[in-house]
């Protein structure tokens, strides 16, 4: 008995941690939520659920809602797309220097969101952004042409997508292809003397098998899209965030939050009640897609029988 109790000590760090940095905050903010807390109002007085009644009045938050959904389904969909088709080329026995491909599509991923903003700040820029100056190079555009890629709505929000799909799609491509390398070659020697073929064994036998990674890229691209903030605050820099402009069209969910908490009036009670909103959020959709995908894996071993 006294031997087993060491147990408890060595997980007590982590207990530690966790009610230190994760529970007490979320419990903190909740307590937030409910006050006044702000640059007119520094004790922060109980105002009852009215920040949250405040939710669904204030056009700019519903405003980043669909932003951040939009944002992380054009950019989740291709990326779960590419990652899986380039995952399955390349753990193929027969593809020659893969490693060095593994290692290019990986590379964006190691670069910092603010870094990344940056660069794509200087590439769409309009009068010495480096797209412009090739497009015009090429004679593609005229000099007086020039796209204004960061004050147009459909394009600043469609390169947040493209560069959070560039920026994580290697990532998920490394996850799929360890799933994948993991899947027992008799299954797809028992479907080819079946008489499956590469595109049914692909269905049958590779997805239904890889289906916990794809559950674990789906949570935790879930929650780092609604918790997006990096790449749109960096490239609206400069311009109103709580405004309109092309910039409305990348303010999600974090930024307004930003916003409430660290500019003008400092509403911090009013940003809790947006932080918890979107830890609900997020708990939620996590939990959904849990017990969705948990019904779908008891079907793993029939997909399998049936090639």
């Amino acid at each position: 008995m006294r031997t087993s109790n060491y147990g408890y000590l060595f997980i007590l760090p982590f207990f530690i941690t966790f009610l230190v940095l994760q529970l007490y905050p979320i419990l903190y903010t909740f307590f937030l939520s409910f006050t006044g807390l702000s640059t007119a109002d520094p004790h922060g007085s109980f105002v009852g659920i009215s920040n949250y009644v405040k939710l669904f009045t204030d056009k700019f938050f519903l405003q980043s809602i669909i932003n951040t959904w939009r944002i992380w389904i054009i950019n989740f969909i291709p990326q779960l797309i590419f990652a899986i088709g380039l995952a399955a080329i390349l753990t193929r026995d027969k593809i020659v220097g893969r490693g060095l491909f593994r290692g290019v599509y990986f590379l964006p991923n190691l670069v910092t969101a603010a870094s990344v903003g940056i660069l794509f700040n200087v590439l769409l820029g309009w009068k010495e952004g480096t797209i412009n100056n090739i497009l015009v190079a090429l004679k593609i555009i005229p000099e007086a042409g020039k796209i204004h890629f960061l004050a147009s709505p459909l394009w600043i929000s469609s390169s947040v997508s493209i560069i959070l799909w560039w920026m994580w799609f290697g990532h998920s491509m490394i996850l799929f292809m360890a799933a994948m390398v993991a899947v027992p070659k008799d299954y797809y020697d028992a479907a080819a003397v079946d008489g499956a073929n590469a595109w049914s064994s692909f269905w049958k036998i590779t997805v239904p098998q890889i289906r916990p990674i794809m559950v674990y890229v789906l949570i935790t691209s879930l929650i780092g899209g609604l918790n997006n903030f990096d790449i749109p605050f960096v490239m609206g820099e400069g311009q109103d965030l709580g405004g309109g402009g092309p910039v409305k069209s990348i303010l999600t969910m974090v930024m307004h939050l930003y916003n409430m908490a660290f500019t003008g009036g400092r509403q911090r009670g009013y940003a809790a009640a947006i932080a918890f909103a979107l830890f609900i959020m997020v708990l939620v959709f996590s939990l959904i897609i849990f017990r969705t995908v948990a019904r779908g894996g008891r079907d793993t071993e029939k997909e399998i029988k049936g090639v």
